[in-house]
């Protein structure tokens, strides 16, 4: 989807680059032209999440499964789950770190799991790891 935006932006560029000034005393009403990504489709939920799952992001766990896993991060840093809805999309990211072989992965947790007035340190970031891969949580 932001690939779409740079390109429309790109060609919106072009376009008025383009464009050039009449000498003399002829004018046009010449107007621009609607680019390919105004018709394009929004991509559909089905796409979305296979494209997460490509990148080696889970998908956002519900009910039970979403308490476990912020059980299993209030158990390396209690703080980071004041607010669940980062915590979750934190864990989820770092899940593509993980899948994707990152190296330095504690030091990421240890990013990704610091905002606001919540700081989370690269232990606490190693312990998050550990608990992501413990309840498998990270296997897409």
């Amino acid at each position: 989807m932001a690939l779409r935006h740079i390109a429309a932006v790109a060609l919106t560029a072009l376009a008025l680059t383009a464009c050039t000034s009449n000498t003399g005393s002829e004018q046009t009403d010449a107007k621009p032209k609607a680019t390919a990504t105004a018709t394009e489709q929004e991509p559909s939920q089905q796409q979305k999440t296979d494209a997460a799952q490509a990148t080696g992001i889970p998908a956002e766990p519900t009910g039970a499964n979403r308490q476990r896993l912020l059980r299993a991060l209030a158990a390396a840093n209690p703080d980071i789950v004041k607010y669940e809805d980062k915590a979750i999309d934190a864990a989820r990211n770092q899940c593509s770190a993980i899948n994707g072989g990152a190296e330095r992965l504690d030091y990421f947790a240890s990013q990704r799991f610091t905002y606001k007035e919540v700081t989370t340190s690269e232990a606490q970031g190693a312990q998050i790891n550990q608990a992501l891969k413990g309840l498998g949580f990270c296997k897409v």
